[in-house]
């Protein structure tokens, strides 16, 4: 039984070869159509995987790896009335709240201050116009992502003497300072020349903003030049080597809760802003814009299948008197019904392999073109290829059974 049928399907895998080789056109119309869908499911799925990727490592370098923050009020997920609420309840943090906190935090705890506002950097001739400036602290380089690819970060000498260096972005260095070393330049900000000491790696995007426009000096040069400013936000970080990051999130908890003399059980008058809240709501954002992806690639699918079984049709339509002569010689149903399914399944699946080929050229052009890792992953690819195989069977389903059906008389008196 096993050998009978696999002598039917060979049998019929070389009619529908030669089947196609008669029809070059039309079957290549059909296996483009193919092409095309796959192509485009290959991309949409690898896209959306890089996209979501890139989100979560600009996330990740813009609030920094197992990172904390501690602000007056994290406005991003509250209601108008719970802001509203915690804009009046919650004081300043100050520097003498920072203080206090790296008194106590009996190296369990690192802490950087950080005050962020935007002004325009001037070099020469050359304005960057709104730049984003972060007043901080040297400590910031131990908790921070902060990768500088030349010079260095500020020291806590700079920082204690209100050095009037700065470590700049790839964005604002490249348009200030086009085709020279930024090393060492001066940079006039607030009024006041400030000398450039690193330049940060490049860093992307991060919710649509670029990590590349920002500019790190230390926060007493800052004060200098913008006045102390009404709140800080402090990042903290439990020290490098240690795994207790719930830990240090408690130890920073219990010692503002003491600098702000909080009585157990009342809430706290400060927000803690974590990674996973960062991370979770990246993971969402991303989920829901890959929720598009199966709607496209399924309606580019199910186009194809169209252009294929009709293809088909017109190739059992032309092929009736030929069918009405192989039945008269013996040739059964199964053999025409296994005939045309392989034929269309032929089609779609070298149009598969046409379409990874395209989809994933296209996407190493776009790697390149937007600096994401767009690489076609082989899950994919079979995904892909298996989606165009059986979207050949079951185009070829509905026009097997009609040829499979086809009276013998009435097929050998057609033309």
């Amino acid at each position: 039984m096993m050998r009978r049928w696999i002598r039917l399907w060979l049998d019929g895998t070389s009619e529908a070869v030669r089947t196609i080789r008669r029809n070059p056109l039309r079957s290549a119309l059909a296996a483009c159509a193919v092409a095309a869908a796959v192509a485009t499911t290959a991309i949409v799925q690898t896209g959306l995987d890089g996209v979501a990727a890139a989100a979560r490592d600009a996330s990740a370098r813009a609030f920094g790896t197992d990172t904390f923050v501690l602000a007056r009020v994290a406005a991003g997920t509250l209601s108008r009335r719970e802001l509203a609420v915690k804009s009046q309840r919650n004081p300043n943090i100050t520097r003498s709240d920072v203080r206090f906190l790296g008194r106590v935090a009996d190296g369990r705890v690192r802490y950087a201050a950080t005050a962020q506002r935007t002004a325009d950097a001037i070099a020469g001739g050359r304005k960057f116009e709104n730049a984003t400036i972060n007043g901080t602290q040297a400590s910031l380089g131990a908790i921070r992502d902060i990768d500088v690819d030349a010079g260095r970060f500020f020291t806590e000498d700079e920082e204690v003497r209100g050095a009037q260096v700065l470590v700049a972005g790839t964005q604002i260095v490249e348009q200030l300072f086009p085709g020279l070393d930024p090393i060492g330049r001066s940079i006039r900000i607030g009024g006041r020349a400030f000398t450039v000491i690193g330049v940060q790696t490049r860093q992307g995007t991060a919710g649509g903003v670029s990590l590349d426009r920002y500019i790190w000096m230390p926060i007493t040069a800052f004060e200098r030049a913008f006045g102390a400013p009404a709140s800080l936000q402090v990042f903290a970080r439990a020290p490098a080597g240690s795994a207790a990051v719930g830990g240090a999130e408690d130890r920073a908890i219990v010692s503002m809760r003491a600098r702000r003399h909080l009585r157990p059980g009342a809430d706290n008058t400060f927000d803690l802003i974590t990674p996973e809240a960062s991370r979770s709501f990246v993971t969402a954002l991303t989920e829901r814009v890959g929720l598009a992806g199966p709607p496209i690639s399924l309606m580019a699918l199910i186009a194809a299948i169209v252009v294929v079984a009709n293809t088909t049709l017109v190739s059992v339509t032309q092929r009736t008197h030929e069918i009405g002569i192989r039945r008269a010689l013996g040739a059964s149903r199964g053999n025409v019904l296994i005939e045309t399914l392989a034929e269309s399944s032929i089609i779609a699946l070298v149009g598969g392999g046409i379409g990874i080929a395209l989809g994933g050229g296209l996407l190493t052009i776009a790697a390149h073109a937007l600096s994401l890792d767009l690489s076609l992953r082989w899950p994919v690819a079979l995904g892909s290829l298996a989606a165009a195989g059986l979207s050949g069977t079951a185009a070829g389903w509905y026009p097997a059974r009609r040829a499979a059906s086809i009276d013998i008389v009435t097929a050998l008196r057609a033309d």
